[in-house]
């Protein structure tokens, strides 16, 4: 059976996730149901996908990868013209397609991920972006919560920064990268937060985001960030930011398997 590779886009605000759940809407439940559309069994048996993350409810993604294996050899440009057209009205994209190796796996085969987060810090509402961004209503600090964010980058045990449900079997992560950028914007400022790590727990970056807040706010000074982690208890954390904010940008593997895909 031929393997097809898909970058993906997605809005989280109507989905409960990623993962697909019974009696609820799901990423994975829309493309699986795109994909019997174009292959309906019993001429196939039922598509099953596989995701690079499982994002959460109401958490956005503009380069998530998923890949399947299909019973037919579809040329990629026509399958990912196909899945876009059987995905609507759901808010969701396949950017891009490819066939992959027998041995590609859109979640083992990857090397590291990225999530951006989003804060707006202005005092009028969010209307364009509403939804695509945590709205502050006041400035932050972006040098506190860089020397705060400093404290999380190498490898530590994130017992204080993953959800208490998290099903991982070791607290043990290396994150690769943090930064944070600046910009303007009508009414006040944008500053996003992009993390880089091979793998996250569960509510990670979500938790980051609500305690690097509590730093630019000036309610925490950047020293306490290191005092949570090192603490190794989920009471440290600060409260986790709202899942609109948050948003996988990117999955990075040895070989990319879009650098020749379609729509890539």
């Amino acid at each position: 059976m031929p393997r097809f590779a898909f970058l993906i886009e997605y809005d989280g605000a109507p989905f409960s996730g990623w993962q697909r759940q019974a009696g609820r809407a799901s990423v994975q439940g829309a493309l699986e149901a795109a994909l019997a559309r174009l292959e309906p069994p019993p001429a196939s048996g039922p598509h099953v996908t596989a995701a690079a993350g499982r994002t959460d409810a109401g958490v956005h993604a503009t380069g998530q990868v998923a890949h399947v294996d299909l019973a037919r050899d579809w040329p990629p440009f026509r399958l990912m013209e196909a899945l876009n057209f059987h995905l609507r009205p759901a808010p969701v994209a396949i950017l891009a397609c490819a066939a992959v190796a027998d041995d590609f796996h859109a979640r083992f085969s990857a090397l590291g991920r990225a999530y951006t987060y989003r804060f707006l810090c202005r005092r009028p509402p969010a209307v364009l972006d509403r939804g695509r961004v945590w709205r502050v209503g006041r400035a932050l600090d972006i040098g506190a919560m860089r020397a705060g964010a400093a404290h999380l980058v190498g490898r530590h045990d994130f017992t204080t920064f993953r959800a208490a449900l998290c099903q991982a079997k070791s607290p043990v992560k290396t994150v690769d990268a943090i930064t944070l950028e600046e910009l303007p914007c009508p009414g006040g400022t944008e500053i996003r937060l992009h993390v880089r790590a091979r793998s996250f727990l569960h509510h990670q970056v979500r938790s980051f985001a609500g305690t690097l807040e509590r730093v630019g706010a000036g309610a925490w000074p950047p020293g306490r960030v290191a005092e949570a982690l090192a603490a190794r208890d989920r009471a440290a954390c600060a409260p986790v930011a709202p899942p609109g904010g948050l948003c996988m940008t990117g999955v990075l593997y040895a070989d990319d398997p879009f650098a020749d895909a379609a729509g890539g």
